[in-house]
């Protein structure tokens, strides 16, 4: 979440994300749903997304790998990764030519350190 108390964007670009925003576009273009209507329902989905995996989501997993770039620029660290090798939470290793890992701040405006 930002500073200005909405949630991040990321999961948009998901392939969950992508099918909703796809099927909110065909709903307003064939006049079923209002513009507004939509980009509510966007804005609860990045809110829910957000929390569900915050509180859900269990799992781990090491990686390993080249650090070829990194940034941070409003509040979002960006990590490009080479040659990754990942070691999940049941010893299965999976390998990677290259990943982007994408770090946004998880504390909510107002929420202590």
């Amino acid at each position: 979440m930002n500073s200005s108390g909405s949630y991040y964007e990321l999961y948009r670009g998901s392939s969950i994300g992508m099918s909703l925003i796809d099927t909110l576009d065909d709903l307003v273009h064939s006049g079923r749903l209002e513009p507004q209507t939509a980009m509510k329902v966007i804005a609860t989905f990045d809110k829910s997304i957000t929390e569900v995996l915050a509180e859900k989501v269990k799992a781990k997993l090491n990686f390993k790998g080249h650090l070829d770039t990194y940034r941070f620029c409003d509040d979002v660290w960006t990590f490009l990764i080479k040659d990754v090798n990942f070691k999940l939470d049941n010893q299965t290793t999976v390998q990677a030519d290259k990943i982007k890992i994408v770090s946004c701040n998880a504390k909510k405006p107002g929420d202590p350190q």
